[in-house]
């Protein structure tokens, strides 16, 4: 994905070239869509003339009949697990080798069941039937398992996001990161998570991680370990008018470094509920000529920092579908706490998600997602500030700019509707099967930021709001694009790509 992405930005400043005078924010995204479609479509294409099976929609094998009274689930047999162990697929399951159901529900906890097992997101297909033997029955789940060692192409921007990168700054290369990351998602077939990262370009990073979710018999335990170094001859030292603003050349000494180790540990009780702990020694450390340009950057106008940073999240995720969800509810809170021993003393904030997925009406969505962080205590060093549009929390429609502060708040509502979904098959092991859904929708997004207004930013301790439409696509391998028209509170209007979910 991130060799195509820099072909077809290439094509787009190709093109742009020989055309006529046009707004360049709308002119660089469309004909970045333009080429994106033209790539995707043709993908789809080979796969399904190569499978001779195109539009053909795949449905779920069906139960055998049955009818009447209380089934005893005699054995619970897995098939077509060739890496991964039944144990860890027998854990998500909410019935039992044993157990009594009423065959009225059997339905519905078959559907239920199956949702478990893809929300793993370790496997492509999951098919379920019952056998049936006067009051006993045996319950099969057939998986079709996917690739589970998958090199990535990486690509990352300075900018924080591809619309910056591609309008702001004009396609330039030298602003990309550019890497590869091997990860295995089903190390032994424990559900283990083991991943090596290289990385060049913009930044130069290299990092090893390993999670083992269980390590005792229930399986509710884990733990992991994690490290990486990482340095750029690049970096941002201050917001100004509401934009980052970079120091150094593409071509002079390194200006960042970073260095970073920490131990995770995992307790899950429940298929829904997940608690994560984790302390991390982080050693970050910045040229004379950042330190110069923002005092602030560190605390006491320091050139480094080395901290401790203790975290702790728990995750309820009560959804249909983790990937992309629908109907459901979602709660996440995060607490971070930094003990400094130079250039930070003491930072604490906690973070909150909340999300109501419903579904009122056949085919039609309601998304209400509200984020929050609080943070003690206010004046903070420039570089543990962050705010909205630094990561994932982002007013849609603000993409071009960065809000920095201390506690924020942002809410977010989608009102979608369900346009296609359907499953095409192709015949080739690990993409036997391509879903494709797409969601068409309109959207309100506000948010507010506690910041102090210097350098020209006007958007802290503001109202900031947008309205839009928009169309989501989710198909294979968990992948996710979001093609957004959003109108601003300062009157701007922009067309805007990303690859994640809200």
């Amino acid at each position: 994905m991130g060799a195509l992405l820099l072909c077809v930005c290439l094509d787009i400043f190709r093109l742009a070239q020989h055309r006529g005078p046009v707004n360049t924010h709308t002119a660089a995204v469309l004909y970045y869509l333009a080429g994106l479609m033209r790539h995707s479509l043709l993908v789809l294409l080979l796969l399904t003339i190569a499978a001779g099976a195109s539009g053909q929609e795949q449905h779920a094998v069906a139960t055998d009949s049955v009818k009447g009274g209380l089934l005893h689930i005699r054995h619970i047999i897995i098939e077509g697990n060739k890496v991964t162990r039944a144990q860890v697929l027998l854990r998500e399951l909410d019935i039992h080798a044993g157990d009594m159901l009423h065959t009225d529900s059997v339905t519905q906890v078959m559907a239920g069941n199956k949702l478990k097992l893809f929300n793993l997101q370790l496997f492509n297909e999951v098919e379920q039937r019952i056998v049936r033997e006067g009051e006993y029955a045996d319950w099969y789940i057939h998986v079709k398992e996917r690739w589970y060692i998958i090199p990535v192409g990486t690509v990352q921007f300075a900018d924080r996001n591809l619309n910056t990168w591609l309008v702001k700054h004009d396609h330039d290369l030298r602003r990309v990161t550019a890497g590869v990351t091997i990860t295995d998602i089903n190390f032994r077939g424990n559900l283990e998570n083991l991943a090596v990262t290289v990385q060049g370009g913009f930044t130069q990073k290299l990092g090893l991680s390993y999670m083992r979710p269980y390590i005792n018999k229930a399986q509710t335990h884990g733990v992991g370990i994690s490290a990486s170094v990482a340095q750029s001859r690049q970096a941002y030292f201050a917001t100004i008018n509401d934009k980052l603003v970079f120091a150094g050349d593409y071509d002079g000494p390194v200006v960042w470094r970073q260095a970073e180790a920490g131990l995770t540990y995992l307790y899950r009780p429940a298929y829904a509920a997940r608690h994560y702990a984790q302390v991390t020694y982080k050693s970050i450390s910045v040229g004379d000529t950042i330190v110069k340009l923002n005092p602030e950057y560190f605390a006491g106008a320091g050139k480094s920092a080395k901290f401790i940073e203790l975290f702790y999240r728990v995750d309820y995720n009560g959804v249909d579908n983790w990937n992309y969800p629908l109907k459901g509810v979602k709660m996440v809170t995060q607490v971070v706490t930094r003990y400094g021993f130079e250039g930070i003393n003491f930072q604490g904030y906690i973070q909150e998600e909340a999300g109501l997925f419903l579904n009122p009406l056949s085919r039609c969505y309601v998304a209400l997602i509200a984020r929050g962080r609080i943070m003690y205590p206010r004046g903070q060093p420039y570089f543990f500030r962050g705010g909205l549009g630094m990561q994932r929390d982002q007013v849609r429609g603000y993409e071009y700019y960065v809000t920095d502060g201390y506690s924020y708040a942002l809410g977010r509502l989608d009102l979608k509707r369900e346009l296609f979904n359907r499953t095409f098959a192709t015949g080739i092991k690990y993409f036997s099967a391509i879903p494709v859904r797409i969601y068409p929708k309109l959207f309100v997004d506000a948010g507010y930021i506690d910041g102090a207004r210097q350098f020209n930013n006007t958007l802290p301790n503001r109202l900031l709001y947008s309205i839009g439409a928009g169309l989501d696509i989710v198909t294979l391998y968990d992948v996710k694009i979001r093609i957004e028209f959003a109108h601003n509170h300062l009157g701007q209007n922009g067309l805007y790509l990303h690859f994640n979910s809200e």
